[in-house]
Order: C-alpha cells, then sequence, then structure tokens
C-alpha cells in the first residue's frame, strides 16, 4: 500500500509540473515572435513526453499487478525462498540459483505467461531490472494473446 501512495503522490506532482509547464510553453506561444514561438514548442514537448511516460509506466504497473492478483488467486505466485543477509539483502547466490530454475521452467513452458512472471521477478530479485521488465511484458503480451513486443 505504502507504494501506491508513493507512486500516486509522485504522479500527482509530476502532472502538476506538467501543467506548470505547459502553461509556460503556451504563454511563448502567444508572445508570437519566432524566438518565443521556438522556446514554447521546445518547453511544450517536455511535458508531453512526461505525459506519455507516465501513462505507459501507469499501464504496465496496472497490467503486472492484475496478472500478479489472477496468479495469487490460483496459488501460483512464487514463494520467496531466497537467502539474505543480516541487512536483509538478498544473496547472490541465492538469486542465481532460484533464476536458474525459472528459467529452465520458462524454456520448457515458452508460451505460459505465468512462467513469464515468475522469470520477470526472478530477473528483479536477481537486479537485473532491465530483463525483469521484458520479461513482465512478455508475460503480459502472452496473457492479453498478443504478439511479443506489443
Amino acid at each position: 500500500m505504502r507504494a501506491k501512495i508513493t507512486y500516486l503522490v509522485t504522479a500527482a506532482v509530476l502532472v502538476f509540473y506538467f501543467v506548470l509547464a505547459g502553461s509556460r510553453g503556451v504563454l511563448l506561444l502567444e508572445q508570437g515572435t519566432w524566438i518565443t514561438v521556438t522556446m514554447g514548442v521546445a518547453v511544450l514537448i517536455l511535458p508531453l513526453i512526461g505525459i506519455w511516460f507516465l501513462w505507459a509506466n501507469t499501464r504496465f504497473v496496472t497490467r503486472a499487478n492484475k496478472l500478479a492478483a489472477e496468479l495469487d488467486a490460483e496459488g501460483g505466485l512464487p514463494v520467496d525462498e531466497l537467502v539474505r543477509g543480516a541487512g536483509g539483502r538478498i544473496d547472490r547466490d541465492s538469486a542465481d540459483a532460484v533464476f536458474a530454475r525459472r528459467k529452465e521452467e520458462t524454456e520448457d513452458a515458452p508460451d505460459d505467461w505465468r512462467c513469464w512472471f515468475r522469470l520477470a521477478i526472478a530477473y528483479q530479485d536477481a537486479r537485473d531490472t532491465p530483463r525483469a521488465r521484458k520479461a513482465m511484458q512478455r508475460a503480459i503480451a502472452l496473457h492479453e494473446n498478443k504478439p511479443a513486443g506489443v
């Protein structure tokens, strides 16, 4: 719940920034000189990119949470079997062992979104966020019966 509140507060602050920056861009456009129009367009591009980024990430998180809830209802969420150090940090060898099992499971059933979901978690536990995100995107695509990469 704490993560959701943090995400919502951060999103609200970003939206406020986008509105503020957008209004400044419009004011620059209204000046009408070639320099202010150019600067106004440049100022408007950043909020547009930010809005797209926020929308894409919110959509990704919503879909991943939907898969997690469905997998939890089926009793298929992976059990936390990782060894942790005194500070709570995941032991690298432990994460690698779990990752190897999840990778093998996914190779045996490459069209099962559940395997890809669990592989994404294993990637995240191994601190490989880019691959974790790609594996989760693959799980979402398989769950929604879309071709990979969509």
